[in-house]
């Protein structure tokens, strides 16, 4: 079922979730109505979707980069890429604009590892392992600083980024 996305001044936005224990009925609609939600977010277009996002303080996420969505429960990250070692030349592929359902038509230049390998249980329970790489691997950090209580402007702060919001076809830039 759709859910109401949740916006930034939600409390349960900036709660740690709790791990998925157990795969049951009530697990398996939080899983649908991630998909649902997802799926029809048109403007802005969104790529990926936590459970608190819709309310639901659970270790939970559904991304959609392309055509499928994909669940992903109770992530841990086994490694992360380190920009540091980036040269100059490819800090243009790991800064993107960043934005978040919970926060519509914002958006900042982060720099993200351009790559992240994560262990994770899927829609059906079964352990994975799986690595993503630059857009992907900026959504799957984006959604687990969600299922941490963070939010991307919280790492705008961090990084001394702009905010931006898009009025129409211009951006214009605001203070956080």
């Amino acid at each position: 079922m759709i859910q109401k996305i949740v916006t930034v001044k939600n409390p349960v936005l900036r709660q740690k979730s709790k791990s998925v224990v157990e795969f049951d009925k009530k697990i398996g609609a939080i899983i649908q109505d991630l998909k649902d939600t997802l799926i029809i977010q048109k403007d802005p277009i969104g790529v990926g979707l936590a459970a608190p996002q819709i309310g639901k303080n659970l270790q939970m996420f559904a991304i959609k980069p392309k055509d499928k969505i994909s669940i992903i429960i109770n992530p841990q990250i086994v490694y992360l890429e380190d920009t540091k070692t980036k040269d100059k030349e490819d800090e243009e592929d790991i800064k993107l604009m960043e934005g978040c359902l919970s926060l519509p038509n914002f958006y900042g230049p982060l720099t993200r590892p351009p790559v992240i390998k994560i262990n994770y249980l899927d829609e059906k329970g079964e352990k994975k392992t799986a690595v993503f790489e630059k857009f992907d691997a900026q959504i799957i950090q984006h959604e687990i600083d969600h299922l941490n209580g963070i939010l991307f402007i919280d790492r705008l702060i961090e990084q001394k980024r702009s905010l931006y919001e898009l009025v129409g076809d211009e951006w214009e830039k605001v203070e956080i």
